[in-house]
Formats: structure tokens, C-alpha cells, sequence
């Protein structure tokens, strides 16, 4: 495994960090924040999810000091704080969130595409964007075969490639922004389209509203806590964490204020995916939606490749401590993990098809993706708190208030986007979650344990809940 090993170095980390944040929904947050939230309601959003990031992320690099034999990062903290059942349920969740999110990025990629080639459809989920976006799945799983080092090294280069057209975009915005109509309305009333017709939302459901667009946007922050066990040095960790959450908000916020002061938020909220060109374009004409365009094509490759990374290490990881089963762990000649990432491909290759077929869109992909996530994120920030609290991995005169309020304000964030996520995907969510009991019990079978009883009726609990979901999902009530 040495030469498997290559250690990642502090840019490669925070390359991968921010080329994991900075996919497809950079592109499109201008529609995505329009269609339920106001220029206020927004601001708030952003202020409470920065606030609610950055506390999980100082708890991602307090956890890598403190616990630095926990190399799987956001999973071992579940398995280290709650027992060996959550530990798995958390690694699970990470790994659907990772596979849904190129799920997302791939039916994103090729509808962008349907603009110079229209063979493709705009939604991306034609049969010719469903083969496209299979091969292309296929290649970076030959990319990542040949190697986890020379795969991050060209997912470092796709992320600066790809900053260049948002930075334009940024740039001229800036140049082209209208202060009143910004402020224009900025904390009132909206009106939006509902179930059971237009309803009034007011301040706190629209900053809600956005919790789910923010998350999505910031999933990969505890990239480089994934792949841990590959850092050059432990404290490189928290450093790359900390700097590409911090300015991958700069750029998010810029994006969306900008964007509030061309055009009314309804307008916004009627564009077209991506969002971004159609923003652009108003300002400056046609060669600033295909300057967009382009800079999404990178941004998603780019994001992609990150993704696929961290969804194949984390049951890699997990393999290896015994709580994914062995065949997770297998690698191949140049120490990639292997089976992970066919098992993992295929997953996303099969997930492509059934959305053709479900006709899925991305902002329902990308919320079942975000969805998945929060278990890892709750679980992670609670750790943080119940170490505080217990005094582990702290001197007996060390000063743990800094860290109490890191814990409290992340668990309260993580709390509030359970909420913000809604019963019916957090139903669709759990269809997925109850199949991982068997590769659970698998797993536990080959190190010879079983299964405790509280483990076996949390899974029941989970189980009743999916099937649930599946009977609302056959009559139509809830649906991707």
C-alpha cells in the first residue's frame, strides 16, 4: 500500500475541498434562492448557514487533533461517539449523498451541453445524455483507477479553471448592480406556488428555504476529513478546511447579491438552469451565457471527479475498520480502492438511468443528496459536544468553552436542516437508508459479533419508515 499512499499536501487538500463545494449549484443559486426566499431572507440564509459551517468545520478540525487515530472522519466520529450501528448509518449516509450528488452533477453537465449540442435535452435525462453521462462516469472511474494522487491533482487544476468564469461573473455584476432593487422589498412577505395554491411565506420559512440550497452548495467542507489518512501532515486538515469553507462563502454570497440587484427575484426564479448564464447574459448579451456555460462544463467535471473520490474512500475507509463489509476494502495494483469505486460507479450509472425513467430532476436529486447528509453532519457535531462535556482528549485545566459553544452552534445548525429538509425526503431518504442494515449485519458477521438488539430496532424503526415512504411514493402523494 505505499505506493497507494501518496500523501495529499495542504493545495491538494484545499483543491479538493473547494472543487467538491464549487459544482454545478454555484451555477444555479440565483434560481435556487429566488424561488423561496427573498434578497433579506437570503442574506439571513447565508449568514446562518456561514455561521452554522464554519462551527461545524472548526468541529471537523477540533475532532482531527483531538482524535487524530479516527482517520475516517466523518463516519468515525458517529462510530466513536454512539456505537458501532450509527458509526455505520453515518458512513452509509455520506456515501449516498456523495453518489446522489453526481447523480445531480451529471444530469446538470449534460443539460448545460443541450445548449451546444442539441442532441441532449435540457433537463439532461434524455437517452442520449443518459449513455453520455454513463461513459463519462466510467472514465473517471479508469482515472481514479490509475491513482487517488494523480486523480486529485486534476481535480486541483479543474477547480482554478473553473474559478475564472464565476470570478467574471462576480466582476461584472458587480459593475452592473442596482442597490434599490436589491433593497427592494428585502425582508416582506412573498408569494409562492404551493400544493394548495399560492401561499404567503413569511421571514423564518424563507430563510428555511434556503438551508437546503446552502447545504447543498457546501457539501465536500469535510473533504479533507475524509481522506485524512492520506494528509501529508495532521495539521493541514483543519487549515484546508477551515480556508476553503471560508472562501468558497465569499464567492457563494457575492454570486447571489449580485444577482438580487439585476434582476427581480422573480425573474430570477424563472431562469432557466443554469441560472447564472441567464443573469450574465441579461448584462452583458449572449457571450456571457456561453462564457458560463463553458465554466459550468469545467465546474462540473471538476466536481465530479472530487466527489467520486470521497464517495469511493469512504466505504474504503470504513472497510478497512471493520464497519463496511471486506469486499469494500479490496484495492488494485496501484492502491485505489477498487471495488469501492465500481461498486460505487455503478450505483451512479444505474441511479442516471432511473431518473430518465422517474424523470427526476436535479433540485430533487440534489435534496435527496442533502438530505442524506445531515445524519454524518448531526452525529459529527454532537461528538464534538460529548467531548467537551466528557473531557476527553482535553487537559484536566484546559479551557473547553470555545469548543462547547463550536458544538452547540453546530448541532443546533445540524438540527435545523432536518427541519429544513421536510418529511417527504427525509422518508424517500430512509428507502435508501434500511438496505444498509444487511451489508451492516455482513460486516459484522465477518468479525464474528452480531448485531445488538438496539441496533436491530433502530433498523426496524428505519425499515417501517421506508415502507411508508414506498406506499406514498406508489400513490403518488410523495415523489423525487
Amino acid at each position: 500500500m505505499e505506493k497507494a499512499k501518496e500523501k495529499l499536501g495542504f493545495w491538494a487538500l484545499a483543491g479538493l475541498i473547494v472543487g467538491s463545494m464549487i459544482g454545478g449549484g454555484a451555477f444555479n443559486l440565483p434560481s435556487d434562492m429566488a424561488s423561496g426566499a427573498g434578497s433579506g431572507a437570503v442574506l439571513l440564509g447565508w449568514l446562518v448557514t456561514g455561521i452554522g459551517m464554519i462551527a461545524l468545520a472548526l468541529s471537523y478540525q477540533n475532532l482531527s487533533m483531538r482524535k487524530p487515530d479516527l482517520d475516517g472522519g466523518i463516519y468515525s466520529y458517529a462510530k466513536g461517539g454512539f456505537g458501532e450501528y450509527m458509526g455505520f448509518n453515518s458512513a452509509w449516509g455520506y456515501w449516498l449523498s456523495a453518489w446522489l450528488g453526481n447523480v445531480a452533477y451529471a444530469t446538470f453537465l449534460f443539460g448545460t451541453l443541450s445548449y451546444f449540442i442539441p442532441a441532449f435535452n435540457n433537463d439532461g435525462n434524455n437517452w442520449p445524455s443518459v449513455i453520455a453521462a454513463s461513459l463519462l462516469i466510467l472514465a473517471i472511474n479508469y482515472l481514479i483507477l490509475r491513482g487517488v494522487k494523480e486523480a486529485s491533482l486534476v481535480n486541483l487544476v479543474t477547480t482554478i479553471a473553473k474559478i475564472i468564469p464565476i470570478a467574471i461573473f462576480i466582476i461584472i455584476g458587480l459593475f452592473a448592480f442596482k442597490a434599490d432593487l436589491f433593497s427592494r422589498d428585502m425582508f416582506e412577505v412573498i408569494k409562492l406556488a404551493g400544493e394548495s395554491g399560492t401561499q404567503s411565506v413569511g421571514l423564518f420559512e424563507q430563510v428555511t428555504n434556503t438551508l437546503m440550497v446552502t447545504l447543498w452548495v457546501f457539501i465536500g467542507v469535510e473533504g479533507a476529513v475524509v481522506v485524512s489518512g492520506r494528509a501529508k501532515k495532521r495539521s493541514d486538515i483543519g487549515k484546508a478546511t477551515v480556508m476553503g469553507l471560508l472562501g468558497t462563502l465569499v464567492i457563494y454570497v457575492l454570486i447571489t447579491t449580485v444577482s438580487y440587484g439585476i434582476m427581480p427575484r422573480a425573474e430570477l426564479a424563472g431562469l432557466s438552469k443554469p441560472t447564472m448564464a441567464g443573469v450574465l447574459e441579461a448584462v452583458v448579451g449572449p457571450w456571457g451565457a456561453v462564457l458560463v456555460r463553458m465554466g459550468l462544463g469545467i465546474s462540473l467535471l471538476g466536481a465530479t471527479l472530487g466527489w467520486t473520490l470521497l464517495a469511493a474512500e469512504i466505504p474504503y475507509v470504513a472497510a478497512k475498520d471493520g464497519v463496511f463489509p471486506r469486499l469494500f476494502a479490496r484495492e488494485n495494483e496501484n492502491g485505489s480502492p477498487a471495488a469501492s469505486l465500481w461498486i460505487t460507479n455503478l450505483l451512479v450509472i444505474g441511479f442516471i438511468i432511473y431518473s430518465h425513467f422517474s424523470m427526476s430532476s436535479y433540485v430533487a436529486i440534489y435534496y435527496m443528496a442533502g438530505t442524506a447528509i445531515i445524519l454524518p453532519y448531526l452525529f459529527s457535531a454532537l461528538y464534538q459536544l460529548k467531548l467537551v462535556l466528557t473531557g476527553e482528549g482535553y487537559k484536566a485545566d484546559e479551557n473547553k468553552t470555545g469548543d462547547l459553544i463550536k458544538g452547540i452552534i453546530a448541532t443546533i445548525y445540524s438540527a435545523w436542516l432536518v427541519y429544513a429538509a421536510g418529511m417527504s425526503y427525509l422518508l424517500m431518504v430512509s428507502v435508501l437508508y434500511a438496505p444498509g442494515f444487511i451489508f451492516y449485519l455482513m460486516s459484522r458477521k465477518e468479525q464474528g459479533k452480531k448485531a445488538k438488539t438496539s441496533d436491530w430496532v433502530l433498523a426496524l424503526i428505519i425499515a417501517g419508515f421506508a415502507v411508508y415512504a414506498i406506499v406514498l411514493m406508489a400513490q403518488g402523494v410523495i415523489a423525487p
